[in-house]
């Protein structure tokens, strides 16, 4: 499918990025009732992909935020559901559990989506870019060079870079991997969202989410806990058949562990305590020559 980029020119901060509901209802009304209650109107949040995969409400997921109007990237879940492909995309081995687990829940979204839900997935633009404060921000679902591509904090920040200077962005913002997280390049920045939809394997039941807020000195990038009840997520996802991601949802660590790097399965059940990124302007301008 070929992937577009929905330009939103200069916007005004502040501005909510959020990633992976994942067809957990319950997280994505939680995330629009704080983001309501904080003044964030639909033009100032983006979702960077996968509405639906692991829990047990894609439909109406998918619904709640379609009806909310905000921006929304085409995750790897989304191009596979609109063109019907055998699987979900996600990238993973085909030898893994993680593989084997998608099975039933790609097959459950295939099923609890309508075609008219699926032509709108395919319709979304695979990355969006805008300004704020004279920065360029350029966000996609994995990384500007596959919409499946695992990104954690142990990636190589070489490789991180080299992608960064072909995006013509001075700042990346990712989803996907569901790990939160944010470095200084050598040049510019990478920021990963972390996801809503399930717990970041830190053993804590809780999302995370983004906000970049305008500062005297450039834009501070800080994540946000998504605390929610997630009881009734739970026993719907445990009634459709997916009992490993239900017990994720309470334990907050995940079924399988195969995607991660080392580093990352180190790190398994320790809570996450994301540091807030000021991205100075005057020291990215001087980094980048801009």
């Amino acid at each position: 499918m070929t992937q577009t980029t929905k330009d939103l020119g200069t916007v005004r901060g502040p501005i909510l990025v959020f990633g992976g509901p994942y067809g957990n209802l319950a997280a994505t009304r939680a995330l629009r009732t704080r983001a309501e209650h904080s003044g964030f109107s639909p033009g100032q949040i983006i979702c960077n992909g996968d509405l639906v995969a692991y829990c047990g409400e894609p439909r109406e997921t998918v619904d709640l935020v379609r009806d909310w109007g905000t921006h929304v990237i085409q995750g790897n879940c989304e191009e596979s559901l609109a063109e019907l492909a055998p699987d979900c995309g996600c990238g993973f081995d085909p030898d893994s559990h993680c593989a084997a687990l998608s099975q039933r829940w790609y097959q459950l979204c295939v099923e609890n989506t309508s075609a008219d839900q699926r032509q709108w997935m395919g319709e979304l633009p695979g990355a969006i870019e805008f300004t704020l404060e004279g920065i360029r921000f350029r966000l996609v679902h994995g990384s500007p060079a596959s919409i499946n591509e695992f990104v954690f904090p142990s990636t190589a920040a070489e490789h991180k870079q080299a992608m960064l200077d072909d995006s013509d962005a001075d700042i990346i913002v990712g989803g996907h991997s569901g790990i939160p997280f944010g470095e200084a390049l050598q040049s510019g920045y990478w920021i990963n969202t972390g996801v809503i939809g399930l717990p970041a394997n830190d053993s804590t039941p809780d999302g995370w989410y983004l906000t970049l807020e305008p500062v005297e000195k450039g834009i501070l990038c800080r994540w946000h806990r998504l605390e929610y009840d997630s009881f009734a997520i739970r026993r719907k996802t445990e009634a459709v058949g997916m009992d490993a991601y239900a017990r994720t949802l309470e334990t907050g660590l995940w079924p399988s562990l195969d995607i991660l790097p080392e580093a990352e399965r180190r790190q398994t059940g320790v809570p996450l305590e994301p540091a807030d990124v000021l991205i100075e302007t005057a020291a990215l301008a001087r980094k980048t020559g801009t």
